[in-house]
């Protein structure tokens, strides 16, 4: 079996899995939650709508990157936060049920807002006919690997609360897991040309999950939002579902080449998150030793 068919039926299959497990963590509260910090939630989804994808498409034009890797950039910055969001957020102090609210309105806000994205990119930066865009079939696809299972999970979770609670950390190690698995995969099946194009998409690839941490973090506490809060925006706007972009490149829009900045992104993630969380800790500890 030829292996891009093997990572597209993998992709398809656990990226399910992952929503299901993201929807065992969600419940309606977490929806409601989102009212009692209005001025998070704002300034969370602005950055995801509007603010990622200006600073990605002005680090596309900064670098001059070609169109199959300006196209595979934007995707990333249209998908929403990751699971893996919601364990840095709690590795490193942040609040993680704003996290998992973030998630659950991020998510569903990416049905609209990935394929609008992902359609502008294709038509802005491809050549006629060089990248076929999200059609009304592939739209469906994409809603239903996303929503469908979340959906599912939602449900099990309100009939079984015991079974979700006890799923919850299995279904994180798994999330973490599949990220993992994808992205050897990915760049198994395509080493020498992950290799060749490093140069030219590894420096933006990097460069973007630093503006998208620190953004996220900074414009919070200038906003006035306490530490945990801007921590939470920071880590879900910071930690991209790049499973999700991974998947659509490959499987939904048929390029391997589309998901190369994707597939460099959950690799260097696991990189920059941690540090970033360890500056933060670093900085709290700091604050409080008392002058002498």
């Amino acid at each position: 079996m030829d292996a891009t068919l093997i990572v597209t039926r993998f992709l398809f299959g656990a990226l399910a899995l992952v929503m299901f497990g993201l929807g065992l963590s969600l419940s309606l509260a977490d929806f409601r939650r989102l009212f009692k910090h209005p001025k998070a939630v704002t300034i969370a989804l602005v950055l995801q709508v509007i603010g990622l994808p200006l600073a990605c498409y002005a680090i596309i034009v900064g670098f001059g990157l070609s169109p199959v890797f300006a196209i595979g950039l934007m995707l990333l910055a249209a998908s929403p936060g990751g699971i893996s969001a919601n364990l840095f957020s709690h590795l490193f102090g942040g609040n993680v049920a704003m996290n998992i609210s973030l998630t659950a309105v991020n998510t569903l806000l990416s049905i609209v807002t990935l394929p609008l994205i992902a359609n502008w990119a294709i038509n802005h930066f491809a050549q006629s006919g060089q990248v076929v865009p999200l059609q009304t079939r592939k739209l469906v696809e994409v809603i239903a690997i996303v929503m469908v299972p979340v959906a599912i999970g939602m449900f099990v979770a309100s009939r079984k609360p015991g079974f979700a609670a006890r799923m919850e950390k299995p279904t994180k190690i798994f999330s973490a897991v599949v990220l993992a698995v994808v992205t050897v995969l990915a760049i198994a099946n395509e080493w020498k040309t992950i290799t060749a194009t490093f140069a030219e998409i590894g420096i933006p690839v990097l460069l973007f999950n630093l503006v998208s941490l620190l953004a996220g973090y900074y414009l919070s506490r200038a906003a006035g939002l306490d530490k945990p809060l801007a921590t939470a925006i920071s880590y879900e706007i910071g930690i991209h579902n790049s499973t999700l972009a991974i998947f659509i490149a490959v499987s939904v829009l048929g390029s391997f080449p589309l998901a190369l900045p994707a597939a460099i992104y959950s690799v260097v993630m696991y990189i920059t998150a941690p540090l970033f969380g360890w500056l933060l800790l670093r900085r709290g500890q700091a604050a409080v030793v008392p002058a002498r």
